[in-house]
């Protein structure tokens, strides 16, 4: 099995957790290296500009959403969702300069469509510099590697997630009551450590993943999305009561813990690589950029009210995912199993990515008859990774923000304003807009190298142990 057998399959290329591979590509949605993925879109039917602001939407709506609690922390009140607001702002702006940027290149080369890696390839190919050109094969290579650590950096997320949901429920299950307004604290029942719990999910994991066809996980692709809906439902039907007097928080938090922030924000708004597909896809295209700001503008909006919300129900006890400091009734307990649910079957979604682009290559060097086995056998070492980078670091904040800084950060602002440069420079950028983009682009490396560093320190030296108690109400 060669690869370009794998990569000319009927099944649409994903890199997101939120998305029904019947539909369209979707949460993060990010790109292939496959000449022809764009093609199998442009062949497929179109979409009116509501149904691409859906994807839009579901595409950036996952498991970030639900760590921008802590991330409000990490900033202060005041200072959390004035950042979140900067945030989406620049990074909407970098998926317009995506988008601009390949319809330039389509438009000189005489293509319909390209994707992120290509349009990153043609963009260092019109440098002025030689070098970049010399070298603007790497471009592709380089996005391809950070779409590999994005995605298998979202699979550690939600392993860690599984576990922490889980050995909760588990051990608060004696207490568990129909009351939801109890403000006794719940005395949890040890267990097993929540390394154990991953380990435990490992072999499911392992199993779903051998479902290579994105099509027959369709029906639990759109279990996934229900359950979440549901449970986002829930949570801000609880948030939003009785919130207690937020006059103790900080409006700006320790700068210390400002980078962290950062890597959970860029974390959860790391959708960049989704544009591109969808808005080939459109039945009327011109309507994009109306539908990218309108779409973003409310995931901005969905984020700091959540964000802010969490952060002031809860306050300092906040923890890595807000499900985790919700009321051991068996009304949010059953919340988090949702949840769980959802992020289990979305895995193979989001583990799609990764595996398209690397188990091709081994696959590739054996004789066919062995094809199928070292499919499956990639396969589940990708998997194995996974688990053990989750198990090296369990703490479920420190691995979004780490994922974030990383990855993210670079995909999402440091390489579409730099992309934007080499793309424009030659046919003359005036020197406001270059200096715009190369602003963009330090803030976002500077984001990258101090998150990065920071989520490692804390990983290392913790500055204080993560708080596993559960929350039984607001004022608990």
């Amino acid at each position: 099995m060669s690869t370009q057998r794998l990569r000319n399959e009927d099944y649409p290329d994903y890199s997101s957790t939120d998305v029904s591979p019947e539909e369209s590509p979707s949460e993060g949605l990010n790109n292939l290296s496959s000449p022809s993925s764009y093609q199998r879109f442009g062949e497929s039917s179109s979409t009116t500009w509501f149904q691409t602001l859906v994807h839009l939407l579901k595409g950036n709506i996952g498991t970030g959403l639900l760590g921008l609690p802590l991330a409000v922390k990490n900033a202060g009140i005041l200072m959390g969702p004035l950042s979140l607001l900067l945030i989406g702002i620049v990074a909407t702006h970098c998926m317009r300069m995506l988008v601009k940027c390949a319809h330039h290149f389509c438009r000189r080369l005489n293509k319909p469509f390209l994707e992120y890696g290509e349009t990153v390839m043609y963009g260092l190919e019109s440098s002025p510099v030689s070098w970049l050109r010399n070298h603007a094969h790497w471009g592709r290579h380089i996005v391809d590697f950070f779409l590999v650590v994005t995605q298998l950096g979202f699979c550690c997320v939600y392993f860690v997630f599984l576990a922490d949901n889980f050995k909760q429920v588990i051990e608060a299950a004696n207490a568990t009551t129909n009351d939801c307004h109890n403000n006794e604290t719940v005395i949890l029942t040890p267990t097993m450590d929540s390394r154990l719990y991953m380990l435990a999910f490992l072999p499911f994991v392992v199993l779903l993943v051998f479902i290579r066809n994105l099509r027959m996980l369709s029906i639990f692709s759109l279990l996934a999305n229900l359950t979440m809906l549901v449970s986002l439902v829930t949570i801000y039907q609880f948030i939003v009561q009785r919130i207690p007097d937020p006059s103790q928080l900080p409006l700006v938090a320790s700068w210390n813990t400002y980078p962290l922030f950062f890597g959970t924000a860029i974390f959860a708004f790391e959708g960049i690589g989704m544009v591109l597909p969808l808005e080939n896809k459109m039945k009327d295209p011109q309507k994009f950029p109306v539908v990218l700001y309108v779409g973003m503008a409310i995931v901005t909006v969905l984020y700091i009210s959540l964000g802010c919300l969490g952060y002031l129900q809860f306050g300092a006890s906040i923890q890595g995912s807000i499900t985790l400091n919700l009321p051991n009734c068996w009304l949010y307990q059953s919340v988090k199993l949702l949840y769980s649910i959802g992020i289990y079957f979305t895995y193979a979604i989001q583990f799609y990515v990764p595996a398209e682009i690397i188990v091709p290559f081994f696959v590739a060097r054996v004789p066919e008859h062995w094809g199928l086995v070292v499919d499956l056998s990639v396969r589940t070492v990708l998997v194995c990774l996974t688990c053990i980078l989750a198990i090296v670091i369990p703490r479920l904040d420190l691995v979004i923000s780490l994922v974030g800084s990383v990855s993210s950060s670079a995909l999402a602002l440091i390489i579409p304003p730099l992309l934007d440069i080499t793309t424009y420079y030659s046919e003359g950028m005036s020197p406001l807009a270059i200096a715009k983009d190369a602003l963009i682009s330090i803030l976002g490396f500077v984001g990258f190298v101090v998150g990065t560093y920071e989520s490692l320190y804390e990983l290392i030296q913790p500055s204080s142990a993560p708080i596993f108690v559960n929350s039984t109400s607001a004022s608990a």
